[in-house]
């Protein structure tokens, strides 16, 4: 018997990410979840004939803070559209002389310096899925993803580190020189403000979840070196961010194209295993 899976993929944009030139036959679609709404519509469509479903992080208007994105509702909702999978594009700053601002990274796992985010489906939220899920963080990303996205980067030329760990700090504030130094430390490359909890909670409902980040900048670790600002982030982040959409859709293509979904199943087994519930 055949895989009948059939693959959606959503995508949700980082900073700069938000202009779906590509879509075909774009439909707007408004979803509520049981953890309110998501950052905004969703837009639902095609990218080379591949079901795929378009999330502005943090909304069109980039009205949301990293601290005040609904993570939760945005995951959810792509799940109940049927999404398999999810690819996120970050903006994040470097921490390592050698991942270059210009440069893409598939992050393969992170480190939280958040506080206060809702990073769990399982807290007895009406609607919501019975029990407490202590789940595996390790791998903390999808490996089939991730090498669907270093693949298309290779084949496209473009400078990849096909690893790396990212700091997710809480913003929306910048970090102070002895914090990025402490990153540093921890053997962090990169620094971000929205990779968690997206990606536990992703992991959390099932969902295959890779993402790539765009290196806007060096943050402020580096000797004789003005700090990160606004204009730099956004104006790198707008002079790269065809790259990633490039990798994005070339992924999409190496995914769809997969006979074996058992890395799926593989996913949603994890949780089932992971479920505490006394009846």
């Amino acid at each position: 018997m055949g895989d009948t899976t059939k693959i959606k993929i959503g995508i949700i944009g980082g900073s700069g990410f938000d202009e779906p030139g590509l879509f075909e036959n774009p439909v707007e679609r408004a979803v509520t979840t049981p953890f309110g709404n998501p950052s905004d519509v969703l837009l639902e469509g095609f990218i080379k004939g591949v079901p795929c479903v378009i999330l502005a992080r943090h909304g069109r208007k980039h009205q949301y803070q990293p601290s005040d994105v609904n993570y939760r509702a945005n995951i959810w909702a792509l799940k109940e559209v049927g999404c398999t999978h999810v690819i996120a594009t970050t903006a994040t700053g470097s921490l390592v002389e050698n991942y270059e601002p210009g440069s893409l990274v598939i992050i393969d796992d992170f480190i939280d310096r958040t506080w206060g985010r809702k990073c769990t489906f399982y807290d007895r939220t009406e609607g919501g899925p019975k029990g407490v899920c202590h789940l595996p963080m390790f791998p903390a990303f999808c490996a089939s993803a991730r090498d669907a996205l270093s693949h298309a980067a290779t084949s496209r030329g473009y400078a990849c580190h096909h690893s790396g760990t990212v700091v997710t700090i809480q913003g929306p504030r910048f970090s102070s020189r002895a914090e990025s130094l402490m990153h540093r430390q921890w053997g962090g490359h990169l620094v971000n403000m929205t990779t968690v909890p997206e990606v536990v909670l992703a992991k959390e409902a099932g969902l295959s979840y890779a993402a790539v980040a765009l290196v806007t900048d060096y943050d402020c670790w580096r000797e004789n070196e003005k700090s990160v600002c606004v204009s730099d982030v956004l104006e790198a982040f707008a002079k790269n961010v065809k790259k990633a959409a490039d990798v994005i859709v070339d992924a999409i293509q190496i995914l769809a194209a997969k006979a074996d979904h058992a890395y799926l199943e593989a996913h949603k087994d994890l949780v089932s295993s992971a479920i505490m519930l006394k009846e």
